[in-house]
């Protein structure tokens, strides 16, 4: 049976017909867009006028988010912003070492088991005078149980004395990049990178696999998904094992689970060759709602963590230069036996010295084993300079930018991390789109708050937390930046033929706003209201999850 919704405003994405009052639905496909009229043509159908006063757009596409947030909610959050949880209660930021210390005190106080580990997530000392987050500090918590604290970038974990005991870590003669030391020889509490914090990590409260999703928490995901206009997102570093598999065919495919999910199996923890193998087998298993297949490297770390790696002169403020998460050898591995294999692959820089890395080894890649259609995508890429985008446009490269660092740590790069000249130039979506490069923008939910809307805003204002405009240059305009977070996003994941546009033949996957993104302040976009989604021709009011 065909549905027929109505709205104020549909925004197609579509030239043909960019905005219709109208859209035909059939077996969870678009079977058409326009006037009531036109679309009666296709014989009987159902009107349903429930968004007759709202405005529906494509599905939001996020390319780049990690679904473990949804578990992470399960600890305490420990973020400087104020940010919403999926069940839609909003909690206050953080603003100082001691409200920090003060939230972990009082969860500690409603655990009964002594030796239960506290568990916290989101933090980021850049914000803070002392700029660290130590043991010492940690311990005025609990000197008993084991506390581990996440950073907001994913990258660097803070831990207690006492978790650092459980690990064996609490010793002299640790000689890591990633464990800093302090004068007495004992590491400070910061680990840096996942091959140190891992192992600390399962002492201190996250599970073995601590950036994979969950059941519970890959359906508190999904809420966040509906509250903010996505119906397709990118589980973007998992390690994927036949049960974490079996479990996520399993949730997503309930009647009413509401978003699609891609998830990346990313290069740690394996050969070159043994990743290939393995993604091989995955892509056979996937599914319309869990889509499997494709590869996340990860070249370097953080810039704002400090790990990310950077070209002369290095850091602003003189700090040493971060971590290389692959050696070139195993990039170009990997990069030569996926192309030969026709398997996509994202990979991660923050630095432009990574960046660089990327770019030579695909080069090289390419020689061997030509492709004009890769769809090989940078993500983040924050400190990409314009000879790099030409590089890039000459091997048909896509780029999705963290357009949200302008807000959070903006100011911070300015003064402290880049200094106020690549400040400027960070996440350069205009000088990317004025090369010709296919461009998508994310959140890097946990990282950030999942919310597209908020992310286009980033992208068209670039107003820093301060206030400030850093890099008038480099603003998009409204219609490229809902561009970037619908059929851009689409096309880096090299599903812009199923969704991404309101056009015949495509899932009907949409946003059901409140206001038109088209027509408010650009000022006001991030403030439009999310009624819900509608994903495969379901509908999933957030409201109701």
């Amino acid at each position: 049976m065909t549905t027929i919704y109505s709205a104020k405003k549909i925004i197609t994405m579509n030239p043909a017909c960019p905005a219709v009052s109208h859209v035909a639905v059939k077996g969870g496909r678009i079977l058409g867009a326009g006037s009531l009229e036109e679309l009666a043509g296709f014989g009987e159908y159902t009107l349903d006028e429930r968004f007759a006063d709202k405005i529906i757009m494509p599905g939001m596409v996020e390319g780049h988010s990690h679904a473990v947030e949804g578990k992470w909610w399960r600890f305490v959050y420990c973020g400087f912003h104020d940010r919403m949880d999926p069940h839609g209660k909003v909690w206050s930021g953080l603003l100082s070492i001691e409200d920090v210390i003060a939230r972990l005190q009082k969860k500690e106080k409603t655990l009964a088991n002594p030796n239960e580990a506290l568990t916290g997530w989101a933090i980021d000392p850049i914000y803070y005078s002392d700029r660290k987050i130590t043991r010492q500090m940690l311990d005025r918590v609990s000197t008993t149980r084991p506390i581990g604290i996440m950073h907001a970038s994913g990258h660097t974990m803070s831990v207690n004395t006492k978790a650092l005991e459980l690990a064996d870590y609490l010793r002299t003669g640790i000689e890591h990049d990633g464990v800093p030391l302090g004068n007495d020889g004992l590491p400070t509490g910061e680990l840096k990178g996942p091959d140190v914090y891992s192992l600390v990590g399962e002492k201190a409260g996250f599970d073995e696999n601590m950036l994979e999703f969950d059941e519970p928490g890959l359906i508190d995901f999904s809420r966040l998904c509906v509250r903010t206009g996505v119906t397709t997102a990118t589980d973007l570093a998992a390690q994927l094992t036949d049960d974490t598999v079996e479990m996520g065919t399993r949730i997503t495919g309930a009647a009413d689970f509401p978003v699609r999910i891609m998830s990346f199996r990313f290069h740690l923890g394996v050969t070159p060759q043994e990743l290939i193998e393995q993604v091989r087998s995955l892509k056979k298993r996937s599914t319309d709602r869990f889509r499997l297949g494709k590869i996340k490297v990860i070249a370097d770390g953080s810039i704002q963590g400090f790990t990310a790696r950077l070209n002369w002169p290095g850091y602003y403020n003189g700090a040493p230069n971060g971590l290389w998460y692959i050696a070139p050898e195993q990039m170009l591995a990997i990069f030569e036996m996926a192309l030969e294999a026709d398997l996509q692959i994202h990979t991660h820089t923050n630095g432009d010295e990574a960046t660089d890395l990327v770019l030579d080894t695909l080069e090289a890649a390419l020689k061997k084993h030509p492709c004009t259609n890769h769809r090989f995508t940078i993500q983040h890429g924050q400190l990409i300079n314009a000879a790099q985008y030409r590089r890039m446009a000459k091997i048909n490269m896509c780029v999705n930018h963290f357009a949200n660092h302008h807000f959070y740590w903006g100011d911070e790069h300015y003064r402290l991390t880049v200094g106020p000249e690549r400040a400027q130039r960070m996440n350069a979506c205009r000088t990317a789109l004025d090369n010709g490069i296919p461009l998508a923008i994310h959140s890097d939910a946990p990282v950030t708050p999942l919310s597209p809307l908020f992310t286009a805003w980033c992208a068209v204002n670039r107003l820093t937390h301060s206030g400030r405009v850093q890099g008038e240059h480099e603003k998009i305009t409204v219609s490229e930046a809902l561009y970037a977070i619908t059929l851009g996003a689409a096309y880096t994941l090299n599903i812009d033929n199923e969704v991404g546009s309101i056009e015949v033949g495509k899932h009907a996957d949409f946003a059901v706003l409140d206001e038109d993104p088209t027509t408010v302040s650009a000022m006001k976009l991030k403030d439009i209201g999310v009624w819900g989604t509608v994903q495969g021709g379901r509908v999933f009011a957030a409201s109701d999850i």
